[in-house]
């Protein structure tokens, strides 16, 4: 196999799968730009943002269950999303009239974005683990890590610790993928640390076309901390392991019906 042309087909479905983020990014870009008249820019954004996922699944580049997993994790997102605002670590400061508690709908699909790019890579790459350390122990290691973003303000943050306890749940774990029939492997903690470092980009462009702000963005735009990498680093794994552990039940059931 041409290796050129291996990496070619891998990003195109790289780049396929990252329709919905895109769709995100350029809405954010675009509506910082371009006054969009009897409408608040948050609204627009929702509005846009929920006819991407309509024209996804009409089309089918998106299925049913796919936006079944993006719901569950805009719920995610919206929820972390109001408590981090109501704590101060980040604001929407502009106004909506979809907002809630100060954050507004659309939030939610940054998160979701993220499971999108998840679920299409997995269907796109005919995604596999090895290793999986099963539900038990990847549920509880993901809740604890959810559980983390929400009490690391009034205890000590142990997302260090919890860190550890990942490389050592997940260090059996890998990630199978195919390439025009080629099977390629990765261990899936390193496949951790390349998203979060690219949502961390990505979470870069989003403050500068102002989707929300830090407290040392209001007077002007700066670098994201790269301790937010540590951060969507576990939040990534809550992801994974949603989407895997749903992946599989699926798969058994689709074995058992046959």
């Amino acid at each position: 196999m041409n290796p050129l042309a291996q990496l070619l087909h891998f990003g195109y479905h790289q780049a396929m799968s990252c329709i919905f983020p895109v769709a995100i990014f350029g809405t954010l870009a675009l509506s910082n730009v371009i006054d969009v008249p009897f409408i608040y820019r948050y609204d627009a954004i929702l509005l846009v943002l929920l006819a991407a996922q309509y024209v996804m699944v009409r089309s089918g580049l998106e299925t049913r269950d796919e936006l079944k997993v993006i719901c569950v994790f805009h719920v995610i997102g919206l929820l972390l999303e109001i408590y981090k605002v109501h704590m101060g670590s980040w604001a929407y400061p502009e106004p909506a009239y979809t907002k809630l508690f100060g954050v507004p709908l659309y939030s939610g699909f940054m998160y979701a974005s993220v499971a999108s790019f998840m679920c299409q890579a997995w269907r796109r790459l005919q995604m596999a683990m090895t290793g999986w350390p099963g539900l038990p122990a990847a549920g509880l290691l993901g809740g604890a890590i959810y559980l983390n973003f929400f009490t690391h303000h009034f205890i000590p943050d142990f997302r260090w610790w919890l860190t550890a306890l990942v490389l050592l749940v997940f260090w059996r774990t890998w990630i199978i993928y195919r390439v025009r029939g080629v099977m390629y492997r990765m261990p899936l903690t390193l496949s951790f640390v390349l998203v979060g470092f690219f949502i961390w980009l990505a979470e870069n462009i989003a403050t500068f076309f102002n989707a929300w702000k830090y407290p040392d963005q209001h007077e002007t735009w700066r670098l994201v901390s790269f301790s937010k990498i540590s951060s969507w680093f576990l939040l990534v794994i809550i992801s994974v392991i949603i989407v895997a552990q749903l992946k599989h039940v699926k798969a058994g059931r689709n074995a058992g019906d046959s």
